[in-house]
């Protein structure tokens, strides 16, 4: 099968040849039939399987077909959500007039509202900005005939679950729209999902038992914490790749090995979850333009993130979490394409090998240094201390309960001469009162008295109450 077996438009059809698609990948196969007819679908497919081309070819035929068509695609992260904006803009060159608005949090509401006011075909976004449109009566959720999940786990282990039942609960009748739900695992709470706000979904799964992608070369090695770095190093320069990512534990792990790369002449930034949203996009930006090489990154990276021909996955620590393998090392060979992943074993993460291994069903392949013709290269960052990482100001993506209140004047500081609050004051002055009555009976030499076996009439209630407070029973 290929792409003119579907029956797409020429529209439609014109922004998937100008990138060089002809055949379609299994997920695109098995599930666009069946959302091109107007099913709701419910689709289990792994990260990197094209599963991005199959919900906006729908929702682009069904724009062909009916120019009132709204749809609403909704992502669990900033990064994912400005990635399939990025993929809609570019896929649908082809369709004059189709306006895309991207609308998520941790930067200023203005530019948002103002594409909000002239109007969308398409609304990407996470969902604590697009709840926070809704319950302002910016965006009507009732305009949208289609609407779209992606990575509904992830939504769902971040905490949306509540705001996704939220949103749904405003929109349209599920007879009346078209919903497409695309998750890595069908767990429980997204049948539920599935199960109360969709239309008899279609449920389609693409090979669930290939956790990784078999494009992707995986290699290990088992080396010291010492030898880390002086390794790492060794494997770029054999490798010498046009770009790739690093990834860490820590913060501070993502700064030290970018600087330490800085300094041994590599274009290389970091990118961690606490930074400004500013901040984060420009180094995206500066990746995806070559600018940077290298992206020594924290897991927040890990889903949503798409590089083209991303050609190198580095697990500098092995992930605590053995599912962020399998995101971590999908940031390459997408879509058909090939990637290498190096993972870095030491002393302090090597208990994450062994469930990493069992959940991909797979021994990582063994390499060691020595016997793979690697070079040693000279450090010139060894001996220079690197400063940790500043934590930096950072919205949250999730909607604020109370942004009036927040906006009313500045706080203003404490008098100089207070070094607590009267809350703090109180408290002090109540456990330190407990202490002194605690030491003058216990001087005393006080009978402990149970006082629950004590009756107790109506008026002798509260001052039992104040005794068991101060003395724990």
């Amino acid at each position: 099968m290929d792409f003119n077996d579907l029956g797409l438009s020429a529209k439609s059809l014109a922004g998937v040849v100008e990138h060089g698609f002809e055949r379609p990948t299994e997920v695109q196969e098995k599930v666009l039939p069946i959302s091109l007819s107007g099913k709701d679908v419910m689709v289990q497919s792994k990260t990197g399987s094209g599963k991005t081309l199959v919900f906006l070819l729908t929702i682009f035929e069904r724009y062909l077909k009916d120019n009132s068509s709204k749809a609403l695609i909704v992502a669990p992260t900033r990064e994912l959500a400005v990635q399939i904006e990025e993929d809609a803009i570019s896929f649908s060159k082809g369709i004059e007039g189709y306006q895309i608005g991207c609308f998520y949090g941790g930067v200023g509401y203005s530019k948002q509202l103002e594409e909000v006011k002239e109007g969308v075909n398409l609304a990407v976004g996470t969902p604590g900005r697009l709840l926070d449109f809704l319950l302002s009566g910016k965006l009507d959720f009732k305009a949208f005939d289609i609407v779209v999940l992606d990575e509904a786990d992830r939504m769902f282990d971040m905490g949306f679950y509540p705001d996704i039942e939220k949103m749904f609960s405003r929109m349209r009748a599920r007879e009346e729209r078209q919903t497409m739900l695309f998750s890595a695992t069908l767990s429980m709470k997204v049948r539920n999902l599935a199960w109360t706000f969709m239309n008899e979904p279609e449920e389609i799964e693409v090979r669930p038992e290939e956790v990784t992608v078999k494009e992707i070369t995986q290699e290990l090695f088992h080396i010291t914490k010492d030898e880390k770095f002086p390794l790492l190093l060794s494997l770029l320069k054999k490798i010498n790749p046009q770009s790739a990512i690093i990834f860490t534990n820590t913060k501070d792990g993502a700064v030290e090995v970018a600087m330490r790369l800085k300094l041994n002449g590599y274009r290389a930034s970091y990118l961690m979850g606490d930074m400004q949203q500013s901040k984060r996009l420009k180094t995206l930006d500066a990746f995806k333009d070559g600018r940077i090489t290298i992206l020594v990154a924290t897991d927040v990276a890990a889903r949503g993130l798409q590089i083209d021909d991303l050609e190198l996955v580095v697990n500098y620590d092995i992930p605590e979490d053995y599912e962020n393998y399998v995101h971590r090392i999908g940031r390459t060979a997408r879509a058909g394409k090939s990637g290498k992943a190096v993972t870095l074993a030491d002393e302090t993460y090597i208990y994450g090998l062994e469930p990493i291994e069992e959940f991909i069903h797979m021994k990582i392949p063994v390499l060691w240094p020595d016997e793979c013709g690697l070079e040693e290269v000279e450090d010139k960052s060894s001996g220079i201390k690197i400063k940790k990482a500043k934590a930096e100001s950072r919205k949250t993506d999730r909607p604020s309960r109370d942004r009036s209140k927040r906006s009313q004047g500045t706080r203003k500081s404490a008098p100089k001469n207070r070094k607590s609050s009267p809350d703090r004051t109180k408290k002090a002055h109540k456990a330190s009162g407990k202490e002194l009555l605690k030491k003058e009976v216990e001087g005393k030499n006080v009978k402990r008295i149970n006082l629950n076996s004590i009756p107790q009439t109506e008026e002798k209630k509260g001052f039992f109450s104040f005794i068991k407070r101060i003395f724990g029973k």
